[in-house]
């Protein structure tokens, strides 16, 4: 057996999405919940940023919101879309310093991630998605609901023949 074939055979491809997934999303629902769980001193540091609350509370949203989203594979191509822009434009409005060696760094690490992200949203989640779950539970639904109206169990009155007399 090949190495190509144990990998298919494995669902190799399936097991590196979901961990890529898990990697991905881990460090916007851990920022998430810190901004959340710290709102106050969150609201403080972003508006010396020049960062409003309105923004903040969409920003904890969308990190939580699309973070989970790519764990689980639920809408993962439209959560690592959001996710992949989201980190365009943090780096091109908050890390622009290049004389900042961690500026730079910070610059570098969210193109990284959206670079990340924009595979994912091509790519998709994988077969280890709630997605998928979802669709065979509603498709074996919709399946089940077929064969119901296909062949009922009882005739009903008005489809037996009767004859009238004359």
């Amino acid at each position: 057996m090949t190495p190509i074939e144990l990998a298919e055979k494995l669902h190799a491809r399936d097991v590196v999405l979901l961990a890529g997934r898990l990697l991905l999303s881990l460090i916007f629902v851990h920022e998430g919940l810190e901004l959340a769980t710290h709102f106050e001193g969150s609201q403080k540091a972003m508006a010396a940023l020049g960062v409003g609350t309105p923004l903040l509370v969409a920003t904890i949203a969308l990190q939580l919101g699309a973070g989970l989203s790519v764990a689980l594979g639920i809408l993962a191509r439209l959560g690592a879309l959001g996710l992949g822009l989201f980190c365009l434009m943090t780096a091109s409005l908050f890390h622009t310093n290049f004389a900042s060696q961690n500026e730079l760094l910070h610059f570098e690490k969210d193109l990284a991630i959206a670079g990340g992200m924009f595979i994912l949203a091509l790519s998709g989640p994988g077969r280890l998605a709630v997605d998928r779950v979802l669709c065979a539970m509603m498709k074996d639904r919709a399946s089940a609901k077929a064969d119901t109206k296909a062949a009922p169990a009882e005739p009903h009155l008005s489809t037996s023949v009767t004859s009238l007399p004359v």
